[in-house]
C-alpha cells in the first residue's frame, strides 16, 4: 500500500487499469474532466480522492471486483508526520500583522512598477482625485481654522508679554508650514479617505468582486489601487497649502482682535521668516503622507477576511496604522529637513 496527501476537493473513481507516474499526470482510459498529481508509480484499478487535508491510500486490485481504499484524516494519530519539523511547518502560518505588513511593501512595489510602465487607469484616477481633493476641502479648512486659533491662544499672550510682537507671525508661519499643516491635513484625510478606501476594497474582497475582475482580465492593482494612490499623492499637497493659508488667516485675525497684534505685523514677520524650502518640505511631507495613507488602506482592504466583521476590523486598523505611519514618517522627514535649522527667526525679531 502506498499513501499520498491530496490538497484539492476533487473526487475520482475509476474501474479500469490506470498508470500513475511519479510527479506526472494521471491518465485514465475513461475520459474524465480533470487530472491530478500523486507521488506513486503503480498500477491500480480503483482509487478515490476526497477533500483537502486527507490522506489517500491506494490499494492495487489485480483480481476480483474493483475495490476502493480506506481513507483516514491527516490529523489522525495513526498518520503522524514523520518528523517534528514537518509537523511544525504544516501547522505554522505567519502572524496576520506580518503578512499584512509584507502586503503593504509588495503593493507599494507593484504600484511603483506600474507607474513607471505607464499603466495608469486615467478615468478612475480622475474620479478618485475629485473625491480626495475637492470633496475634502471643507473639512480640512474647518479643522485648520480651529487648530490655528487654538495654537494662537497658546503662545501669543506669552510673546506679547515678552515684547516679541514682531516674532508672532514668523512663529506661526514656521509652525504651520513645517508641522501643523501637513500633519493636520493627513489626519483628516486618513479619517475620511483612508477609511473609505479600506472599507470599499474590503467589501469587494469579501464579496469576491476582485476575483471577478481577474476573470475579466483586469488587474485589481491597476483598476482599484493605483488610482487611489495617485489621487492621494496629488491631492494632499494642494490640501496642505489651503490648510496653511486658512490657519495663518485665522491666527492673524484672532491675534489682531484679541491680543492687539496687527495683521500687517504678522504678515511681515511671516514673510521674513519663511523660506522657499519651508513650503517645499511641506509639499514633500504631504506627498509621502498621502502615499502611506492610500497604500496602507488599500493593502488592508484587499487582505480582508471574515465577512462584515472583517470589513469593520480592516477599516479600523487601516486608519490606526496609517496614522502611526504618518507620525513616524513625519519624525523621520523632520530630522532630515530641519536638523540644522535655527536661524529663521533672526530676520523677524
Amino acid at each position: 500500500m502506498q499513501a499520498a496527501t491530496y490538497l484539492q476537493p476533487i473526487f475520482y473513481l475509476c474501474n479500469r487499469r490506470s498508470w500513475v507516474k511519479t510527479h506526472g499526470r494521471m491518465h485514465m482510459t475513461r475520459k474524465i474532466s480533470n487530472s491530478s498529481r500523486i507521488g506513486s508509480n503503480r498500477e491500480f484499478d480503483a482509487c478515490k480522492f476526497l477533500m483537502r487535508q486527507t490522506r489517500v491510500s491506494v490499494v492495487p486490485n489485480t483480481d476480483g471486483p474493483p475495490s476502493i481504499s480506506l481513507l483516514e484524516e491527516d490529523m489522525n494519530t495513526n498518520h503522524a508526520p514523520s518528523s517534528e519539523v514537518e509537523a511544525f511547518l504544516s501547522k505554522w502560518s505567519p502572524p496576520r500583522y506580518l503578512w499584512r505588513g509584507l502586503s503593504v511593501l509588495i503593493l507599494a512595489g507593484q504600484v511603483i512598477i506600474r507607474i513607471l510602465k505607464g499603466k495608469i487607469h486615467w478615468r478612475n484616477t480622475l474620479q478618485q482625485l475629485e473625491r480626495v481633493g475637492p470633496r475634502s476641502v471643507g473639512v480640512c479648512l474647518l479643522t485648520s481654522t480651529f487648530v490655528g486659533m487654538a495654537f494662537t491662544i497658546q503662545f501669543v499672550r506669552e510673546f506679547t508679554r515678552l515684547g516679541l510682537n514682531r516674532s508672532v507671525g514668523g512663529v506661526l508661519a514656521l509652525a504651520f508650514s513645517r508641522e501643523l499643516s501637513p500633519v493636520v491635513t493627513s489626519v483628516v484625510v486618513a479619517g475620511r479617505i483612508g477609511s473609505a478606501f479600506a472599507a470599499e476594497l474590503a467589501t469587494m474582497q469579501v464579496t469576491e468582486q476582485t476575483d471577478t475582475l481577474r476573470v475579466l482580465g483586469a488587474n485589481p492593482v491597476d483598476y482599484l489601487v493605483m488610482p487611489r494612490v495617485i489621487a492621494s499623492c496629488l491631492a494632499l499637497p494642494f490640501l496642505t497649502l489651503l490648510c496653511f493659508t486658512m490657519g495663518m488667516a485665522s491666527s492673524a485675525i484672532l491675534a489682531d482682535s484679541v491680543y492687539g497684534v496687527s495683521i500687517n505685523i504678522i504678515l511681515d514677520s511671516a514673510v521674513r521668516a519663511l523660506k522657499s524650502w519651508d513650503i517645499t518640505s511641506a509639499m514633500i511631507k504631504s506627498q509621502v503622507f498621502g502615499a502611506i495613507i492610500s497604500v496602507v488602506s488599500c493593502a488592508w482592504g484587499v487582505t480582508t477576511m471574515g465577512g462584515a466583521k472583517g470589513v469593520g476590523e480592516s477599516t479600523t486598523s487601516a486608519v490606526v496604522i496609517s496614522l502611526v505611519g504618518v507620525f513616524i514618517a513625519d519624525f523621520a522627514l523632520s530630522c532630515c529637513f530641519f536638523q540644522g535649522a535655527g536661524d529663521s527667526l533672526k530676520n523677524c525679531v
